[in-house]
């Protein structure tokens, strides 16, 4: 079976990238007055949280320096859920694989699973909060905000999702999902963020928003009072940087990675336009794909598989680096068992190829639709076939780089890689 022949095309976005992070972020905590109701030497609790975020141990830093700076004893804890194998220790190494940890940071790092109620909201859904967080005399959450992978809402994941789901640890985050079955998610965020601000604790946050290249593109103090007006605000402009495929349709996405780094649900949902559930093409506005072929496991992922049960077809080796405790453990807590589904696997990439191209619906070969990208995180490079060169050419937001070349398929049916990784996500080494 031959292949159609692929181009090599950039789609340039516009660079939004924050030039002085640590600058930014302390005039932002300073204008924002977050110190000026403490007391010096006040204990203040960093909430971060587990995704791939740009830049994160800068920020996280500058963030600490400040509060340093202002007289204050700052420490980190995660807020973060189910994440890292729902374990205080699984959950302090999630950070450190980031380059978050005392050496880096200049503060504790205090990780626990420990929780203390906060009271039931109006639903009856009971809210909590990370004990040690809770015994400081103030908390700060450093998150970004930017469109969730399992609902569309005028508020979906960032401050108010990890006040809700990240401070409630395990026990909340299992118990938010439940009830988001009736109540749906964003309710229950907007319900129990609310419930967790009463509790007097929380002093405001950081929101991060990232352009369409990953960059660090805005830094943004949001104080505790309009907390809730202001993150519609700002997710509705992250929501206007979004990148997609840059073409309308595809028979066959090839994904080099899925995993937590890249997404809460593996693959962002509405990139690849699937759902949690493996719905196809639910997201209006967004490019449309018969089928997704899966290569491989992000190495930051920590087996984490979620978001597999997505793809049509994965390649043997993805199966192989899946722990399946952590996958399964985050995929029941967010109630999305389909999810973690094994598709069919082979253990060669033409293999995949080739048995996924005759379900698309075309008897020539030669017409299969092909579009290539690392990942659904990072957008600004992608292969396209050939035969979408009209498309590419009159799209003026993509240049092409290289080709038309030869489909990269090596004698041992495997690919070669084509895409290299661009993104600035820090980590420490693993």
């Amino acid at each position: 079976m031959e292949f159609p022949r692929l181009f090599l095309v950039r789609q340039n976005f516009a660079d939004r990238s924050v030039k002085d992070i640590p600058g930014t972020v302390h005039r932002e905590l300073k204008d924002a007055g977050f110190a000026a109701a403490l007391k010096p030497g006040s204990r203040i609790a960093i909430g971060v949280g587990s995704r791939g975020i740009a830049n994160i141990a800068t920020i996280v830093k500058a963030v600490a320096d400040f509060w340093k700076s202002q007289g204050m004893q700052p420490f980190i804890f995660p807020a973060m859920g189910s994440h890292g194998a729902a374990t205080a220790e699984g959950q302090a190494e999630v950070l450190a694989h980031y380059g978050i940890h005392e050496a880096t940071i200049g503060c504790p790092v205090v990780s626990s699973l420990q929780v203390t109620p906060l009271g039931k909201t109006s639903e009856g859904l009971e809210a909590f909060m990370d004990s040690n967080a809770y015994a400081s005399d103030g908390v700060m959450l450093v998150g970004r905000v930017k469109w969730h992978t399992d609902f569309a809402g005028k508020i979906e994941s960032g401050l108010f999702k990890m006040m809700a789901i990240g401070l409630g640890k395990f026990a909340g985050a299992q118990t938010y999902h439940t009830y988001a079955y009736k109540l749906g998610l964003e309710n229950v965020i907007r319900s129990v963020g609310r419930q967790v601000l009463k509790s007097g604790k929380i002093l405001g946050g950081l929101a991060i928003l990232e352009d369409a290249n990953h960059n660090t593109g805005q830094l943004t103090a949001v104080p505790v009072n309009g907390m809730e007006q202001r993150e519609e605000e700002l997710l509705a402009l992250v929501k206007s940087w979004m990148g997609h495929v840059p073409v309308k349709h595809l028979d066959i996405l090839i994904l080099d990675q899925i995993g937590k780094p890249i997404s809460g649900a593996g693959m962002d949902t509405k990139v690849a336009n699937r759902t949690v559930n493996g719905a196809y093409n639910p997201w209006p506005d967004t490019p449309c794909f018969e089928r997704i072929f899966v290569r491989d496991l992000h190495p930051n992922s920590y087996g984490n598989g979620v978001g597999l049960g997505m793809a049509d077809v994965v390649h043997d080796r993805l199966l192989e680096k899946i722990d399946w405790t952590p996958t399964w453990i985050n995929s029941l807590t967010a109630s999305t068992p389909g999810a973690i589904r094994t598709p069919i696997h082979f253990s060669t990439d033409r293999e995949c190829l080739r048995r996924i191209m005759p379900t698309v619906g075309k008897f020539d070969m030669q017409q299969v639709t092909f579009g290539w990208i690392r990942n659904t995180m990072e957008l600004g490079r992608a292969a396209l076939s050939e035969n979408l060169l009209a498309e590419i050419q009159q799209n003026p937001a993509l240049e092409i780089e290289d080709g038309p070349f030869d489909f990269p398929v090596q004698n041992d049916g495997q690919l070669a890689e084509l895409l290299v990784a661009e993104t600035e996500m820090e980590h420490a080494p693993s």
